[in-house]
């Protein structure tokens, strides 16, 4: 009997015709589940392997090492002679190459932009499978599991349009705020606030939960911590599981930030205790991520800190001085290695008790 096919477009710019994606076979039955993926991976990739990494490059008419070097650039391993490349890679390294021989991106600053971007989409890739992977997991079972793999392709196609559109808004936002730093450079020199907000006992209290209950605790406090940082204009950089790393232009907008991060997770039940340790001064950036004393001060400052707390350095509270929004209390200053006498204030609401 010929397996059930439905019909799904392929996403835009994969220059193939339609491909035929079949539904879910039995899960039990393990060589029918790895064809299905394979049909399932062809609508995802828009058309079937058909190159070589030596066609690809003579395709493209650069050497294959280049070729090679710019697909581990964007984080894929060495296919050797299987033919694994679409249409769609051949028109991706043409794109490259015709940037470079432009002159509109140096080779050097497109391989810093081919490594960005392979870092970006591998873990967008790998968090959007997870999800999509619990959702079938935890919510379908039967033969309704076969109704999220047949519409996979729709949903990419649905899908693909806001990855364009949010990296066109983040875009905007990242070069607004380099622009500021340019500006700021030409007077008083670049500086931002570097902060960290780390559940306390974290490490102890997930030996004591189970996967699932773990998993949900994660995802709450990474959820409130985008929600509250990108509410008061913060830039979130990274998530390190229970701790996140943001940065802010102004050191106001950082402490405010950090005291609506302490009171937002206050509200989740699930969540434990938070301390957040803010320092302000000269930033290095690269690939995204902030490098220097300042960010390795914030983070001592955040182990200084006690729970659900903000805790921050002399020269941002120097620039708190007078703004009654808040209140700042000294903390006892102590040598920290790499740092010297490390002077901590803690920062509270006017009124509230002073954490211990």
């Amino acid at each position: 009997m010929p397996e059930e096919r439905t019909r799904v477009e392929p996403g835009a710019g994969a220059g193939a015709d339609a491909v035929d994606q079949p539904a879910l076979p039995d899960l039990s039955d393990i060589e029918a589940v790895n064809n299905t993926i394979a049909d399932v991976e062809q609508v995802v990739l828009g058309a079937p392997r058909r190159y070589t990494s030596g066609q690809v490059a003579d395709l493209v008419g650069v050497p294959l090492d280049e070729a090679r070097r710019l697909w581990r650039g964007l984080g894929f391993a060495d296919f050797g002679p299987a033919r694994a490349f679409t249409d769609a890679d051949v028109a991706a390294l043409k794109h490259l190459r015709e940037l470079t021989e432009s002159g509109l991106l140096p080779a050097t600053v497109a391989a810093q932009f081919v490594r960005s971007v392979g870092q970006t989409m591998a873990r967008f890739a790998e968090w959007q499978t997870e999800a999509w992977v619990d959702y079938i997991g935890n919510e379908l079972t039967g033969s309704r599991s076969e109704q999220v793999v047949t519409t996979a392709g729709d949903v990419m196609l649905e899908l693909e349009p806001l990855v364009i559109y949010a990296w066109r808004r983040h875009l905007a936002a990242a070069s607004s705020r380099a622009m500021q730093g340019l500006t700021d450079q030409q007077t008083v020199g670049q500086s931002l606030a570097v902060g960290f907000a780390d559940l306390v006992g974290f490490t102890r209290l997930s030996r004591n939960l189970e996967e699932a209950e773990l998993g949900r605790l994660v995802q709450t406090f990474e959820d409130t911590a985008v929600d509250v940082i990108a509410e008061q204009g913060g830039r979130l950089v990274k998530t390190l599981g229970d701790e996140v790393l943001f940065v802010t232009f102004s050191p106001d907008s950082a402490v405010e930030l950090g005291l609506r991060l302490v009171e937002a997770m206050a509200e989740e039940e699930i969540l434990p205790a938070l301390r957040v340790g803010i320092a302000y001064g000269h930033v290095l950036s690269r690939m995204g991520d902030v490098f220097g004393t300042t960010v390795n001060l914030a983070s001592r400052l955040t182990a200084l800190s006690p729970k659900d707390a903000v805790v921050v350095d002399r020269e941002l509270a120097a620039a708190l001085e007078g703004d009654t929004r808040y209140e700042l209390h000294p903390m006892w200053r102590r040598p920290v290695r790499g740092l010297g006498l490390v002077e901590p204030w803690t920062v509270c609401r006017p009124g509230t008790p002073i954490p211990q």
